[in-house]
């Protein structure tokens, strides 16, 4: 495995920076989710709001990506690429974003969170929330001395738990001066297995999580991953820095997320605060 970045106070300065422009673009997405509204018109919102503050998206041309965040509906996994699809009532709609900075060397902040439009069915409201506190249980293992295993079999347990699965073939990664870097982080695993975690180390935390079966299939174009038996999936994600107490969240929100995290039925926890996503 290649080596793992180990931050610097001044070079996490800049993570802050990116990680801050990026999770208030998902703030202010989240108010615009709504029956009618377009993939296409969010990401040009996302666009128009990161250019706004002199930073790009990093998705845009990343591979060839062809849009400034991911769109992933219903029974899309992840990568969804943004378009003409409207909005309608019971969607769930995961929208991922990571901001650019170019300053001190350029960084990249990434996170996402799925959101509810309109009245979700009760299946829609079962995973999205098991998505939801799966992201929270793998924070809960992050500390300085920890393996990445223990992160990934915190997250199985409890998803399998609730009846739902874990995609393998996605995981989390380093995040840095590069969009993706050194260590993967699966949702998945074996406690006591994997990387020993760091101070100063920073990634990702990203679980999918399917209602149906784990297994995933990619689409036509090259990016869009459905589930393979169709049903619903959801994902939240968090950019995060290791600390000798904990963690960081680095990509933590000033404001909870309209239509996610203000509906009646979320289960929300400890990370749902600022004050806790800060605390670590």
């Amino acid at each position: 495995m290649a080596s793992v970045e180990i931050m610097t106070p001044r070079m996490l300065e800049g993570m802050r920076e990116a990680c801050q422009l990026a999770a208030e673009t998902l703030v202010a997405v989240g108010e615009r989710i709504a029956p009618g509204v377009t993939t296409s018109s969010l990401d040009l919102f996302i666009r128009d709001m990161t250019m706004s503050r002199g930073a790009r998206c990093s998705t845009l041309g990343y591979k060839g990506f062809p849009k400034h965040c991911c769109t992933s509906l219903n029974e899309v996994v992840c990568h969804g690429i943004p378009g003409a699809r409207v909005l309608t009532d019971g969607d769930i709609i995961n929208v991922d974003i990571t901001s650019f900075y170019p300053s001190q060397n350029g960084y990249h902040g990434d996170n996402s969170a799925t959101f509810y439009v309109g009245e979700p069915s009760e299946d829609a409201k079962k995973i999205v929330e098991v998505a939801r506190q799966s992201l929270e249980v793998g924070i809960e293992q992050v500390r300085a001395g920890a393996r990445l295993g223990d992160i990934g079999a915190a997250i199985q347990e409890y998803a399998e738990g609730e009846g739902c699965s874990v995609v393998r073939d996605y995981v989390g990664h380093g995040v840095g001066r590069n969009f993706h870097m050194p260590p993967q982080v699966p949702h998945y695993g074996r406690r006591g297995s994997g990387l020993r975690l760091r101070s100063g180390m920073v990634f990702t935390i990203e679980p999918m999580i399917n209602l149906g079966a784990w297994q995933t299939e990619v689409m036509a174009d090259g990016w869009t991953v459905l589930t393979t038996d169709r049903s619903l999936t959801a994902q939240f994600e968090h950019t995060i820095v290791v600390t000798d107490k904990g963690c960081e969240v680095l990509t933590a929100r000033s404001a909870p997320l309209k239509h996610s995290e203000d509906v009646p039925w979320a289960r929300l926890g400890p990370l749902a605060s600022p004050a806790g996503l800060n605390a670590r």
